[in-house]
């Protein structure tokens, strides 16, 4: 069974220069406000406070490195959508997002968390378009599967992946979680290990 052994908070980043070097593997999570990015990113750690769980949209403002295992950085990044901060904050957060995503050199995917009690958003439909077209690799996380169901879950996540099917040819991997129960932690562990074994290989 995959599992992290050492997370460390390194360092949060303006913008792409104040990022560390990018020496090692980088998986990136991103959501709308308020998608359980935090508590998901606490269970993958074992760690209840390694990301700070806010109910405020938001509360992630900046570039956020932690070190995992020494061997890969995991990357929290402010949620796109809603959030409780003024216009040109919010619009700051879009430039050293879009701008990392296209220039990080070491960006090995893109988790975007989606709230698997919801029907497809065009936020989130949006987004990842925009991804896609740029060519990021990407995968997709449903969050907070315990809330409804995983049988609910699942068929809202059917209906996601339709509606991406009218633009995209194939499609991202996806996986459901639960940051309460750990529904899916072990899949997506796995899922990064895979990936670090290719780089290296």
């Amino acid at each position: 069974m995959s599992q992290i052994k050492s997370a460390s908070f390194v360092k949060s980043s303006s913008n792409l220069e104040e990022c560390p070097e990018p020496d090692l593997p980088e998986y990136a999570f991103i959501g709308r406000s308020n998608v359980g990015k935090s508590s998901l990113i606490n269970m993958l750690t074992n760690r209840k406070q390694l990301a700070k769980v806010s109910g405020k949209p938001g509360k992630t403002q900046l570039i956020n490195h932690f070190l995992i295992d020494d061997t890969w950085y995991l990357v929290d990044l402010p949620g796109y959508g809603w959030a409780q901060a003024s216009k040109k904050e919010i619009a700051k957060w879009k430039v050293f997002t879009e701008d990392y995503f296209k220039k990080r050199p070491n960006l090995s995917c893109v988790f975007v968390l989606i709230d698997s009690r919801l029907d497809p958003q065009k936020k989130d439909l949006d987004f990842v378009q925009n991804l896609g077209e740029n060519g990021i690799p990407l995968a997709f996380i449903f969050t907070k599967a315990d809330k409804l169901g995983v049988n609910k879950s699942m068929s809202n996540m059917a209906r996601f992946r339709k509606a991406l099917l009218k633009t995209w040819e194939a499609l991202p991997p996806f996986f459901m979680t639960s940051a309460e129960n750990g529904h899916g932690k072990e899949e997506l562990l796995k899922y990064i290990d895979d990936i670090n074994q290719e780089i290296t290989m």
